[in-house]
């Protein structure tokens, strides 16, 4: 990252001390130390007065780092979906394999454990799609490209918008008639195995 050069730079170029920068900021002689040493990042609040401090803009400051930041943040999405993802993966699985089992062996009584099993699943739903929302991904292609840190170029990504009504149709279709296809042959071994 830049940022530690630059902060170090404006510093010495307005004959500031590490010890009256960081009263300027109110920050300790320490943290202007891991700062220039690339041991931390500033904080917003801290950004900001830096910049009032050196008398220039934001961006000026920063620079340099704004495409290392946004790697990072593209990273921590990826990790958050794929995490999402495979959690609700692992829960609608479990949702569907335990239907049958749970409601032969506590009848009504099954609709609580159930129910638990199924709220969480749904928890994890809508965690992935707030980050497919916030990163504006909706199509599978967009989908595994995103989770890949890859990003669609221009007209690839026109071409996914107009499939988008459609995909999402087909995905709710295709995952009820899963869901439906394996309880009913949940059920079936079920109803063989204790007969």
């Amino acid at each position: 990252m830049e940022l530690g050069k630059q902060i170090k730079m404006h510093r010495q170029e307005a004959h500031l001390s590490q010890e009256e920068l960081a009263n300027r900021v109110y920050v300790s002689r320490q943290t202007i130390s891991n700062w220039e040493n690339d041991k931390s990042y500033p904080d917003v609040n801290s950004l900001v007065l830096l910049s009032e401090v050196f008398q220039i803009s934001l961006d000026n400051l920063i620079k340099g780092d704004i495409e290392v930041m946004k790697d990072v943040i593209q990273k921590e999405e990826i990790e958050k979906m794929n995490r999402y993802g495979k959690s609700y993966t692992i829960m609608l699985i479990a949702t569907a394999v335990s239907a049958v089992p749970l409601f032969m062996w506590l009848g009504v009584w099954a609709f609580i454990p159930w129910g638990i099993i199924w709220a969480i699943s749904m928890y994890f739903a809508f965690k992935v799609e707030k980050v497919k929302k916030d990163n504006d991904v909706q199509t599978y292609k967009e989908i595994v490209a995103f989770s890949e840190g890859k990003l669609l170029d221009d007209i690839h990504k026109q071409r996914e918008i107009g499939k988008r009504p459609y995909q999402k149709i087909l995905i709710v279709i295709g995952t009820a008639l899963t869901t439906f296809v394996v309880c009913v042959l949940i059920g079936f071994l079920m109803h063989i195995l204790l007969n």
